[in-house]
């Protein structure tokens, strides 16, 4: 880098570091401690003049030249205020003369500089005449100071229109687009109507082209139709370079007349334009110019989705375009295009199925036929130039993928097009198109040999994706296309679609049993298949058959149930847990009086292959089998749940008792297997769920279960499970045991000192799910069992763990705590987050309830402000911010004064130099001033508003927080 005096002592640390995070053979302490110098200087206030110097030396490389640019945006955007006001107009000279500098490029440099200039434009209030001094600096100064200006205007209206964070009040931000935008309309039209009508390369000019489509808000629309740069526009579709440009432009054009009442004089001039460009469809088709095409089905589809409404109410004057769109999915020889148009046929779809556009539908069916036409042929499969060819896309795995999802997208076409056509015509469309086949190819069939199978799979699957919007009341083409599936050839993909497709019409056959055993056997001798996906469709389809088909199926329990027995060892994971869902369907349609006996027989040979896989379990997959045995205990026990009159005992919970010691004895056998415990607490779970109170018997033993297996193992499953007895056994229960409800929050507190214990011990960072778990379950506590649980003195740690977890950085840990605290907080309100219908006797807040909770929150406020601020600003992902925020409202609604006072320290306590003198003025005036008033909705706008800008501007530092960083969590009993 060439001498130049101070300016390259300035400039020499911030280029060295730059450098250093570029190159190859650095340590990461190296890179680390760049990344942070360049970090921290881009916040500093020198970094004005160094950045200036950066771009001002011609030394420097490019991409140290956009580093610069980078900053300098960057500082434009959130540091103007560093610089006095009357620095501004200096400011603004110099940032002319760089945008002189790089008018001819690098054009990634000359964009961040452009927009540099626009939010000084936005944010300089005090300077009225923005667009005259642009034109003058940039006339006459060259094609690349003229490519300047209109990136200029470009970027102005974006950032003015589009919803980007700009540091001025929301009555200052209004005035200002007022001046900038709706002052300056007329004359930028004239601006672009001149450059449009002088250049010659208007047209080829991608910059112009984008320049207009920034501006179409706010030039009114007639003016732009009616002005040379519509022709303009449409010329440039003829040009490479700015055929997307003027496909984006005229689409921003059509989204504006989307409101088609208020624009309809504009509609009537722009259609004869956009339908006058339906020969380029055809044109790119011929000549397979997929790019050309893909842009013309966008601007056609865009258009539909825009004027759907007068589609529907005009349809003579519209049709036109309808078929324009219906040409996309007909000359589509890639499957590239015809995606955009399947949002518009979904829209048309809402609109022509009401009554009063029955005229449309009728006018439109030939179309939506047609449609219906083309999607079958779209969803064939691709034919091989060689016939023993088994990899149909030749190895191409992401054109597969991309065909598969293609494949269901086409699918929802066809079931617009059936609410609108209805369900006989549709179906007839497979059935023609499967009769034709067998006609024509059915006689050529030998063996594995089934010649242009891909044209009978493809009305097969779509018969399967109509199958959502047929219903069960179809007498007509059901009757006779069911026969047919079960029937046909037995090729793989062919025989996969037609299983899957009996599986969408389990409720039709519900109603049609005399199509049952037929389609059972063909469904059951699935299963036997050679190919797996086969095998997969197949317990699909068993499942749904026996959840719909059960009340038919419970005669022949005993023989579903051997099946069940027989095949359920040889299938997947995934694949068991199907056929078991199917199982469980049937067995709970049995009389109560035999329920117990058949639920020993479904799941005793479970339990007893999980007895013989533990005594044999050494390695990790052989627990996970376990633990996936174990679910379908779990399966059973979610579905088999009849109800039982409160004071009867149920018979699934008389399995459950014997379940019970088990699933512990597995527990204490495995008490290192994480997926084991998760199945067997899951289990634990479901019993309380699924029976609620009558699961009472089970309450002798499992809470005890659950608290030893917490102690051994202290993982959050066991925390878990136990939720389910805190919600399901609750205060506000009706006919609650009230001895059961006396032993919940001494239940929990033997939960809490295992886990207070926990945390003292080891990290948070070690033990995020736990700390989850926890506080979900502490939540539920607090909102089930208030009465009881505030009297326990558990809380005063619990509330300090909770203060201390707010350390950690996984969000759904941060989430989980922050919900607590409001939950917790609220309790010290008139207003608790808890609702009851009708008289429930004492409030779930009593004065006492509220008295607890001020004097835990008097006594950790303090600490919960600076963790909580601290979070915000540095390390709370975003999504977190409403709660955090949230928790300070709460506060303040508890305790005003004081928490007001906790957080003007806590701001205090910051460490120098983050946050502005007159910035914290303004937050801690704003907060008292609201507190005043109790306007606490503004309070967290002033919060969220205020934190968002902090972090916007700084780097959220892990170390040099002084006296908010964290501390260790310590439990010493309560």
């Amino acid at each position: 880098m060439a001498s130049n005096g101070a300016a390259d002592q300035a400039i020499a640390p911030v280029v060295t570091a730059y450098e250093l995070t570029l190159q190859p053979n650095v340590t990461p302490e190296q890179k680390n401690g760049a990344l942070q110098y360049l970090e921290q200087f881009q916040k500093s206030d020198a970094a004005w003049n160094i950045i200036f110097e950066m771009l001002k030396h011609d030394a420097i490389s490019g991409p140290i030249q956009m580093f610069a640019a980078t900053s300098l945006k960057g500082k434009m955007i959130h540091d103007l205020d560093q610089l006095p006001r009357n620095a501004l107009p200096a400011l603004r000279d110099s940032l002319f003369e760089l945008l002189l500098k790089y008018r001819d490029g690098p054009r990634p440099v000359r964009t961040q500089l452009t927009v540099s200039l626009a939010h000084l434009a936005i944010q300089m209030t005090e300077w009225k005449d923005v667009l005259p001094v642009v034109i003058a600096k940039f006339s006459g100064k060259g094609d690349g100071a003229t490519t300047v200006f209109l990136e200029f205007l470009k970027v102005l209206a974006e950032e003015l229109t589009e919803g980007r964070k700009i540091h001025l009040s929301e009555d200052e931000l209004i005035e200002r687009s007022s001046e900038l935008l709706t002052g300056n309309a007329e004359q930028i039209l004239q601006i672009l109507n001149g450059y449009a009508s002088s250049s010659s390369s208007a047209a080829k000019d991608s910059s112009f082209i984008s320049c207009i489509q920034s501006w179409t808000r706010e030039i009114p629309l007639d003016r732009i139709i009616a002005s040379p740069v519509m022709k303009t526009i449409i010329t440039a579709l003829d040009s490479p370079e700015a055929f997307d440009p003027a496909v984006d432009c005229l689409i921003a054009i059509i989204r504006e007349t989307r409101d088609v009442d208020d624009t309809l004089e504009n509609i009537k001039a722009l259609s004869p334009i956009v339908m006058s460009l339906r020969p380029k469809l055809s044109q790119a088709a011929a000549e397979e110019d997929m790019d050309t095409f893909k842009g013309m089905a966008r601007l056609f589809a865009e258009t539909g989705e825009n004027w759907v409404v007068l589609i529907a109410r005009e349809p003579a004057a519209f049709q036109p375009l309808v078929e324009s769109i219906l040409e996309v999915s007909t000359r589509d020889w890639e499957k590239e295009a015809i995606g955009y148009t399947f949002r518009f046929w979904e829209d048309l779809k809402l609109w022509l199925v009401m009554d009063k556009y029955v005229h449309a539908r009728q006018l439109y069916e030939p179309i939506l036929s047609q449609l219906i036409d083309n999607m079958i042929k779209h969803l064939q499969y691709p034919t091989p130039e060689d016939v023993n060819e088994l990899d149909l896309f030749e190895g191409d795995r992401e054109a597969e993928e991309r065909f598969r999802n293609y494949r269901h997208d086409m699918g929802h076409v066809l079931k617009d097009s059936c609410d609108v056509l209805g369900p006989e015509k549709c179906l007839a469309k497979s059935y023609e198109l499967i009769k034709n086949w067998v006609g024509k190819y059915g006689s050529q069939v030998s063996g594995d040999f089934i010649p242009h199978w891909q044209e009978l799979e493809a009305p097969i699957f779509a018969m399967r994706a109509l199958g959502q919007v047929i219903p069960p009341t179809e007498n007509v083409m059901l009757p006779q296309l069911i026969p047919i599936l079960v029937g046909i050839p037995n090729q793989e993909k062919i025989r996969y679609q037609a299983v899957m497709t009996l599986g969408r019409y389990t409720e039709w056959t519900a109603q049609h049993p005399e199509t049952l055993e037929d389609q059972l056997k063909f469904i059951m001798d699935a299963f036997a298949h050679p190919s797996k996906e086969v095998v997969r469709g197949a317990t699909h389809s068993f499942q749904y058959f026996c959840a719909d088909c059960a009340d038919l199926l419970k005669p022949h329990f005993l023989q579903i149930k051997q099946f069940y027995i027989g095949v359920i060892d040889s299938l997947g994971d995934n694949a068991q847990q199907d056929v078991t869902e199917g199982m469980a369907s049937i067995l709970a349609k049995q009389p109560l009086e035999s329920l117990y006996d058949n639920m020993k027989m479904c799941c005793d040979p479970i339990v007893q292959k999980i007895i013989q896989m533990a005594r044999a379990a050494t390695d990790d997959k052989s627990k996970i089998d376990i633990a996936d045995k174990l679910q379908l205990l779990t399966i059973f026990i979610q579905k088999v749940s009849p109800y039982i009159p409160a004071n009867q005992p149920h018979p699934a919970v008389k399995y459950c008792e014997e379940l019970v010691p088990v699933l512990s004895a597995l527990v204490e056998g495995f008490i290192d297997s994480s997926p084991i415990l998760e199945r067997v607490c899951r289990c634990w779970r479901y019993m309380i769920l699924s029976y609620r109170m009558s699961s009472a018997p089970l309450l002798a033993v499992l809470p005890q279960k659950l608290v030893a297996g917490f102690k051994a193992t202290r993982q959050g499953c066991f925390l878990w499970a136990s939720d389910s007895i805190v919600r399901e056994f609750s205060e506000h229960a009706e006919d609650a045991d009230p001895s059961i409800l006396s032993a919940i929050v001494p239940f929990y507190e033997s939960l809490a000192e295992i886990f207070l214990t926990a945390m003292t011990e080891v990290t948070g960072e070690n033990l995020p799910d736990l700390i989850e778990d926890f506080f979900r379950l502490t939540m539920d506590v607090v909102l089930h069992h208030p009465r009881s649980a505030f009297k326990s003195t558990i809380f005063d740690p619990v509330l300090l763990a909770a203060i201390h977890a707010l350390n950690l950085l996984k969000i759904e840990v941060l989430m989980a705590d922050l919900h607590f605290l409001r939950d917790f907080i609220s309790y010290g309100t008139d207003n608790p987050p808890f609702s009851t219908y009708g008289d429930s006797g004492t409030p779930p807040n009593s004065p006492e309830t509220q008295a607890t909770v001020k004097a835990l929150l008097s006594k950790h406020g303090k600490q919960l402000t600076e963790r909580v601020l601290a979070g915000m600003l540095y390390t709370f992902p975003g999504d977190c911010i409403p709660d955090a925020s949230g928790v300070f409202l709460d506060m303040m609604r508890v305790l005003p004064q004081e928490t007001g006072a906790w957080f003007s320290g806590t701001l205090d306590q910051m460490p120098a130099g983050a946050i502005r003198q007159q910035e914290r003025d303004r937050l801690s005036h704003g907060i008292q001033e609201k507190l005043d008033t109790n306007d606490h909705v503004k309070i967290r706008i002033l919060l969220q508003d205020f934190t968002t800008s902090y972090r916007r501007r700084n780097v959220a530092p892990r170390e040099g927080l002084g006296i908010l960083e964290p501390s260790r969590f310590v439990y010493k009993g309560a």
